[in-house]
C-alpha cells in the first residue's frame, strides 16, 4: 500500500491510516525485518524516536521537508522538524510552520454538521433533496449520515479525468501553468461527479469520495446563510484560539511561515505552494499548524465541541468501511498503545496526519512535504514510521538495502486530492 503516496497528491487519503496500523502494531514488516514496538504513549514522549522519525522521512522517505508536534493531555511535549522549507533560499523548514491540510478539512466540517444537528436544524437521516432540491442525483434516498461516512455511493470528482494531471506530464505542467489557478464552484464539482454513475446505491457500499464532503458543505451554507469556511471560523476556530488556522474559498497563498510544497520533474521541482483551493473546497481547502491540530482533536474528543450524543455518532464507524473504520469525518485507528482517532489528508505539495487518544493522554499532528519518491518502499516505511512514532513512540526501522524502482516520483498513485 502506497503509505507515504497517500496524500502526495490531491485531496482524499485513507491510505496512511490504514498502512501505518501494522506498523503501530509492531504487525508491519519491510525488507530489513519484523518492525518492533520499543517504546509506548505513557505520558514520556521519546524525543528521540521523534526527532529521528522526522529526519527518516526527509532523509530516506523523499520528503523534502517533514514536521510534527506530540502533545500530552493537550499539552506539547515534543516539536520538531526536519528538511528544507524553501529550495530557492535553503531556509530550513519550521516546527511552526503552517501547511496545506487536505482532507483533515473534513473532520472540522463534519464537526460544524454534528452541531447542527445538535441544534435541530437538520437531521442525520434527512434526505439531502429536502435541503438542496435538484443539486445530487438520487438525493431524495441520500441522507446526511450517508454524506459524512461515505455511504452515498456519489462519484468522487476527483477521480473524474479532469483530475488525472498528475499522470500525464503534458497534462500536470497544463496544470501548473494554467490548472491550479482556475476558481470552481461547488456545484461545478458535484456536477462533475453527477456525469458519473454512482459506485452503488445509496448505503450498500462504501466508497471515499471528495463529493460527499463538497455537498455538507452546500448543506451548511443553505442552513445558515453563510460559507462552510465561515463557520468553520465562528464554531471552531476562534472558539479554540487557533491563530494558525485558516479555511480559504479562493486565496492561492499560503499565509505566515510556511515549508513550500513541490513535484519533482525531470528539468527539476515545480513549486505547487500557490494554488486555488477551491478545487478543493469543504472537502479539503483548510490550512491549519501542528498545535492548532492537536488542540483542535483534543477539543473534539474531549467533548468540547459536540454534546456526547453527537459525539458518540461522529464515532459510530460503518460497517461498510471495514477495515477503514469510518465514522462520521472520523476514521479509527488501533495501536499497541490504545485506539486513536482522527483523519489523514493530502493535496498537491503536502500530506497532513491528526490522530488523538479518546481518553485525552496524546495527541498527534503531523506534515509531510513529499518530494522524491523514486524509492517508494523507503518513503512508505518513512511515513509508517512516524505515525507508529508520533502514536507509540515506536523506533524508526532501519532504511531498507536496496532501493526501490518505482515510477511515480513526486506522484499520488491515487490522484491529486486526499
Amino acid at each position: 500500500m502506497a503509505v507515504a503516496l497517500a496524500g502526495a497528491g490531491l485531496v482524499g487519503v485513507l491510505a496512511p491510516v490504514a498502512g501505518a496500523q501494522g506498523a503501530v502494531s509492531g504487525a508491519g514488516r519491510q525488507a530489513a525485518g519484523e518492525r518492533v514496538v520499543v517504546g509506548v504513549a505513557d505520558g514520556r514522549a521519546d524525543r528521540a524516536a521523534l526527532n529521528a522519525a522526522v529526519r527518516a522521512m526527509v532523509d530516506q522517505g523523499g520528503a523534502s521537508a517533514a514536521l510534527g508536534l506530540v502533545a500530552e493531555r493537550g499539552r506539547p511535549a515534543w516539536k520538531g522538524a526536519a528538511g528544507t522549507a524553501d529550495f530557492a533560499t535553503g531556509a530550513p523548514a519550521s516546527a511552526d510552520g503552517r501547511f496545506r491540510i487536505g482532507s483533515v478539512t473534513k473532520t472540522f466540517v463534519a464537526t460544524v454538521a454534528l452541531q447542527l444537528v445538535a441544534e435541530h436544524r437538520i437531521g442525520l437521516d434527512d434526505p439531502v433533496e429536502t435541503r438542496l432540491p435538484g443539486v445530487v442525483p438520487n438525493g431524495r434516498q441520500i441522507t446526511v449520515r450517508q454524506l459524512l461516512n461515505h455511504t452515498s455511493g456519489l462519484f468522487n470528482y476527483t477521480e473524474d479525468a479532469s483530475f488525472s494531471f498528475e499522470e500525464d506530464p503534458v497534462a500536470l505542467r497544463q496544470w501548473l501553468d494554467t490548472g491550479r489557478w482556475r476558481s470552481y464552484a461547488p456545484r461545478e464539482l458535484v456536477d462533475l461527479a453527477a456525469a458519473h454513475p454512482p459506485y452503488f446505491a445509496p448505503g450498500q457500499g462504501w466508497h471515499y469520495s471528495n463529493t460527499n464532503y463538497i455537498v455538507v458543505g452546500m448543506l451548511i451554507e443553505r442552513i445558515t446563510g453563510r460559507s462552510w469556511a465561515d463557520e468553520v471560523q465562528r464554531r471552531i476556530i476562534r472558539p479554540l484560539g487557533l491563530t494558525g488556522t485558516s479555511m480559504p474559498l479562493n486565496s492561492a497563498s499560503v499565509p505566515g511561515p510556511h515549508a513550500h510544497g513541490y513535484y519533482k520533474l525531470p528539468d527539476g521541482p515545480a513549486d505547487v505552494t500557490l494554488l486555488n483551493p477551491s478545487m478543493a473546497g469543504s472537502a479539503g481547502a483548510g490550512i491549519s499548524t501542528t498545535t492548532d491540530l492537536t488542540r483542535f482533536i483534543s477539543a473534539l474528543l474531549g467533548g468540547r465541541l459536540l454534546a456526547p450524543a453527537e459525539l458518540a455518532e461522529m464515532k459510530r464507524t460503518t460497517p461498510q468501511s471495514g477495515s477503514n473504520e469510518y465514522g462520521l469525518g472520523l476514521q479509527r485507528t488501533p495501536t499497541a498503545c490504545g485506539e486513536y482517532w482522527g483523519h489523514g489528508g493530502g493535496i498537491p505539495g503536502y500530506t497532513t496526519l491528526m490522530y488523538g487518544a479518546p481518553d485525552g493522554r496524546r495527541q498527534f499532528a503531523a506534515s509531510v512535504n513529499p518530494y522524491d519518491l523514486s524509492d517508494l518502499p523507503a518513503a512508505n516505511a518513512g511515513f509508517e514510521a512516524l505515525l507508529a512514532a508520533g502514536l507509540c513512540d515506536t523506533r524508526p526501522p532501519a532504511p531498507p538495502a536496496v532501493a526501490g524502482t518505482s515510477s511515480t516520483a513526486g506522484r499520488s498513485a491515487d490522484g491529486p486530492l486526499r
